[in-house]
């Protein structure tokens, strides 16, 4: 029985990897967070290595307030890229498996067609380069890493836009939903069957891999879904980027290409519209 350790697990991923751990009765889980482990403390990741005998790392922790990264880049750098590094160092040294999760914020959100792997990153945001410079380490330190890029991340737990949607939809009788950013929405429980399953190969093929749910949409249509899946009956307007003025710009374009981790691991990716549904089911169940 591999013993992996999953940081971040109070998060939406790490939450759904504990609800889909089950399915995977050949690892043994160490779920853990801040309070459990400091992932900035090297000693500290050493030691909980050596006495769990940990044999894999999944990273799920990251620093995700992308305006509020603006005015604190320490905090944000520190644990999307310096805790990065640690983990690297102790993977490299204890010769771990490690599987890391990144951002499509990347990329500058300038393109027209699905990014792939090789298409040139270019972020504009704190977030966005902290997350780049945190692959850029681990791929330095440990070659052999697995890193998923992802987009639009939502989930039964924490907080996201599908939770907030729903609860404006309940309050307000009209609501504005900007149109013109287009991605494709990500249930962290899809995703977190994925890396499992990934986690499951006995050398996974290393680099980095794009995951998303299948299709397209924009934060207006993804909104006009929750609210039809939940049934919700508010007035929907969608509006430009530019009527809702936020510190961080957003990327105008988000959609990944998931060709290479379908190849590459025989994965099958839910529509966007289905996994919606079951998620929204739970959440008013």
């Amino acid at each position: 029985m591999k013993q992996v350790l999953i940081t971040g697990s109070n998060g939406q991923l790490g939450s759904e990897i504990r609800v889909a751990s089950p399915l995977f009765p050949q690892f043994r889980f160490f779920f853990t967070d801040v309070q459990e482990l400091d992932i900035c403390d090297k000693d500290a990741v050493s030691a909980f290595v050596t006495e769990n005998k940990i044999e894999a790392i999944v990273n799920c922790a990251a620093y995700t307030a992308v305006d509020k990264a603006e005015d604190d880049s320490e905090t944000c750098y520190k644990i999307n890229r310096d805790a990065v590094e640690i983990l690297a160092e102790v993977a490299r040294e204890f010769k771990l498996q490690i599987i890391h999760v990144s951002t499509d914020y990347v990329f500058d959100g300038k393109s027209y067609l699905p990014y792939s792997e090789e298409m040139a990153v270019s972020p504009s945001t704190v977030y966005g380069k902290s997350k780049l410079d945190g692959e850029t380490v681990l791929t330095e330190i440990c070659p052999d890493a697995v890193i998923v890029r992802t987009s639009w991340l939502y989930s039964s737990f924490g907080n996201n836009f599908v939770k907030t949607m729903l609860r404006l939809g309940r309050e307000k009788e009209n609501l504005t939903v900007i149109f013109d950013q287009i991605g494709t929405p990500t249930y962290a429980a899809d995703l977190a069957e994925a890396i499992l399953s990934i986690l499951a190969f006995d050398n996974p093929q290393p680099g980095i891999y794009h995951y998303s749910n299948e299709g397209v949409c924009s934060w207006y249509d993804f909104t006009r879904s929750i609210h039809r899946f939940a049934g919700i009956t508010c007035n929907l307007t969608p509006i430009e980027s530019k009527e809702y003025p936020v510190r961080t710009p957003r990327p105008h374009f988000s959609v990944l290409n998931k060709a290479k981790i379908k190849q590459t691991f025989g994965i099958a990716i839910p529509h966007w519209e289905d996994s919606l549904e079951k998620c929204i089911r739970l959440l008013i169940s």
